[in-house]
């Protein structure tokens, strides 16, 4: 069975894309300006993954959030520029994780389960935008 060209079924994803992305975006808000001394008190670790964390890594979360959240938005418009939006978030993703898994030892530390499990996911979703955005283009359901 063929899949169908008409989306009309699943105008409901960039909704949920959407959703997620607001959700990165409240995530990076409330861990960009936490009081990292009453988190250090709680999980000394991870205050001081987010001290020595670099602005550009910063920069790399929030412009990850912000872009994915244009994109998925973009999708719900309908406008190509969703394409180029969830590419950018994409990039960052892979940017701001990067540097969290080969320049910090948080696997060695947290494990891999605790510490991979979550930015897999994210980073798997922030690529499902990407395709579904080229989708929703090469189908003509994006002007």
């Amino acid at each position: 069975m063929a899949a169908p060209s008409n989306l009309a079924g699943q105008r409901w994803l960039p909704y949920l894309f959407l959703l997620w992305t607001l959700i990165g975006c409240a995530a990076f808000i409330m861990q960009s300006t936490q009081d990292l001394d009453a988190l250090a008190r709680t999980d000394p670790y991870q205050a001081g993954i987010w001290v020595a964390m670099p602005l550009w890594v910063w920069l790399c979360y929030g412009i990850a959030v912000l872009a994915g959240m244009l994109g998925a938005l973009a999708m719900v418009l309908r406008r190509r520029i969703a394409v180029v939006f969830s590419l950018i978030s994409l990039i960052a993703v892979l940017l701001q994780f990067g540097h969290t898994f080969l320049g910090t030892d948080i696997l060695q530390v947290r494990g891999f389960v605790a510490a991979a499990i979550f930015p897999i996911v994210i980073v798997l979703l922030s690529a499902a935008q990407l395709c579904y955005a080229h989708l929703l283009q090469r189908r003509g359901h994006l002007r």
